[in-house]
């Protein structure tokens, strides 16, 4: 029998957790809980829904969806980010979500992972899915469009987004309280290093842009807010999109879909339910 000693044991035998998880007998892992989880407005209830989290990490998201009822989740992640500091060495793949999985007795037919990366999925290799989780990757992709894209195509009802973002802060127009907080539709471009000395980031939208983005791939109804109201460090600096699909086998449209959130302005406020 495994007791609250032994897990503590083998938490702290991974170097490295980015994920604050909950444990069986009050064990937490070390990692970091998500910014304003609460604001992520994600369903209280997934009840015989079918996820894909993208970007799944420790696996954070993965347990929280079968915590609220979801009949099949499926982690994917291609270990890519190192957070500009974190060693490679330190970063053991599926290892902690692996631990966390059996820790919290759930079942590989039901708690799925697949390294892959963003750009390879598709419904032939993954199956489709109710509910997708794309949280805090997007911006480390060379292609963010083109990956919305692809997850719109595997989604049947909902994407939920969480992004860095630029309405409070821009490395190029001088930090922290210097960004484009006029409902400006653009992104950044970083070649380098210029966003958070990571150079695995990549494009920063602003609120607004991210929120067309979910809707030029295919989601004909957006919600976007900000995370943090009035940020005062570049970690708070995130934005949130929520797209839905009234035509649950929709892709990428050829030309923008009607609806009331396709005006700029709603899109750029957000339609909070």
């Amino acid at each position: 029998m495994t007791t609250a000693e032994d897990l503590k044991e083998r938490v702290a035998e991974f170097p490295y957790w980015y994920h604050r998880i909950e444990l069986p007998d009050g064990v937490v892992t070390p990692g970091w809980a998500p910014l304003n989880r609460d604001m992520y407005r994600i369903p209280a209830d997934l009840t015989g829904k079918s996820v894909l989290d993208v970007g799944a990490w420790d696996g954070y998201w993965t347990f929280e969806a079968l915590r609220r009822g979801a009949r099949r989740v499926l982690a994917v992640d291609d270990f890519s980010d190192f957070l500009s500091s974190l060693a490679e060495t330190d970063r053991r793949g599926w290892a902690t979500f692996d631990f966390c999985r059996d820790a919290l007795g759930y079942g590989q037919d039901r708690c799925q992972r697949q390294e892959m990366s963003v750009y390879d999925i598709g419904a032939e290799r993954l199956g489709r899915f109710d509910v997708v989780f794309f949280f805090g990757t997007l911006y480390h992709l060379r292609h963010p469009l083109l990956a919305l894209e692809l997850l719109s195509a595997v989604c049947d009802a909902e994407i939920f987004v969480e992004s860095a973002i630029l309405d409070d802060y821009s490395p190029y127009r001088g930090g922290l309280g210097q960004g484009y907080s006029g409902g400006q539709m653009l992104a950044e471009f970083y070649p380098d290093n210029q966003y958070g000395n990571n150079h695995s980031n990549w494009w920063v939208p602003t609120l607004h842009c991210l929120a067309h983005m979910v809707r030029a791939a295919g989601f004909d109804d957006v919600q976007a807010w900000k995370l943090t109201d009035k940020p005062t460090r570049v970690t708070q600096c995130r934005g949130f999109a929520r797209g839905s699909k009234t035509n649950p086998r929709a892709g990428p449209p050829e030309t923008p879909p009607g609806g009331a959130s396709a005006d700029p302005g709603e899109a750029r406020r957000g339609r909070h339910r």
